[in-house]
């Protein structure tokens, strides 16, 4: 796992949204929040800057966190969330998995984390 800066976010790697909007999550971050297939996943809001969302389960999340989730979802076999249908992307999307707080992996759209990993080629694409 990259980190992009001394002291910056480290990095899963790019996802790509699919048709459907399965959500293909990096098999480290998959074990680091130890996401379960058959598990609920929700959907918290990202930062301003970031855009994007933090992914946690029903059993990571505190319940105070877990009463203010933007939608719901599920882990699949394959180690990929279905995100709902109002989920703030887009078939095709690409996000940036990045190393969240303790309880959500974070998914960024844009912002200057964003832009500077678009500067490296060594980051792996999860489609």
């Amino acid at each position: 796992m990259p980190q992009l800066a001394k002291g910056g976010k480290w990095v899963y790697g790019w996802v790509i949204v699919g048709p459907g909007l399965p959500l293909p999550i990096p098999p480290a971050a998959w074990r680091k929040y130890g996401f379960q297939a058959g598990g609920e996943a929700l959907l918290r809001r990202g930062s301003r800057t970031s855009g994007g969302f933090g992914l946690a389960d029903t059993a990571s999340l505190p319940a105070l966190l877990a009463t203010r989730v933007l939608g719901r979802g599920r882990f699949d076999e394959d180690g990929r969330a279905a995100l709902p249908a109002n989920a703030p992307v887009q078939p095709g999307d690409r996000l940036l998995a990045v190393l969240g707080s303790g309880h959500a992996l974070g998914f960024l759209a844009r912002g200057p984390i964003y832009q500077a990993a678009t500067e490296h080629d060594e980051i792996e694409i999860f489609a």
